[in-house]
């Protein structure tokens, strides 16, 4: 009888050559809940907004700082305006990188709790105003400081989610290749 050889077992290595996106429940549980409530949050002070403050209001009418009801069909600063078919697509591709980075360990900053809370501050802003974009046609802002454009709680979210994840990025050596 011929001897069989068992069967050769791929090592870590060719593993991750092969499969290089490892899932990470850690990397995505912090993150999937700072996303959810991101989302959750956004929709709420949006619909709060559309409901209770009248088109092109503002609260109060001068002043610094002002509650205003704006209907933004463009991108951040309102560039790109009447650009929503391109601008779903431009976002759906976001989150799609995004969960990448989440599921990868390619990224040492995810190791961080504050990476983590970063991808998630970022997911779930791009995510609020996608559902915006399909939903309504347009992303609902209603904070508004000084001379700048009016802004959301998902606009600060993918903001403060960017700075933290580049802050942590540089830092961790990872940009130089080291």
């Amino acid at each position: 009888m011929q001897n069989c050889a068992s069967p050769v077992k791929p090592n870590s290595t060719d593993r991750d050559k092969i499969f290089p996106l490892k899932f990470s429940v850690k990397n995505l549980g912090l993150s999937a809940f700072i996303m959810a409530v991101i989302v959750g949050l956004d929709q709420l002070t949006k619909h709060l907004v559309r409901t209770y403050i009248s088109f092109s209001e503002a609260i109060p009418s001068h002043g610094f700082f002002q509650l205003v009801h704006a209907e933004n069909t463009g991108a951040a600063f309102s560039i790109f305006q009447n650009s929503i078919p391109i601008l779903i697509v431009t976002s759906s591709l976001a989150l799609i990188v995004i969960a990448v980075i989440a599921l990868s360990h390619q990224f040492r900053f995810l190791e961080n709790t504050w990476g983590r809370i970063g991808l998630g501050l970022a997911a779930g802003g791009t995510a609020g105003n996608l559902i915006d974009r399909a939903y309504y046609g347009f992303v609902t802002d209603f904070l508004k400081a000084g001379p700048w454009p009016a802004f959301n709680v998902a606009d600060s979210a993918v903001v403060v989610g960017m700075i933290l994840m580049a802050f942590l990025y540089l830092r961790s050596g990872q940009a130089a290749g080291r």
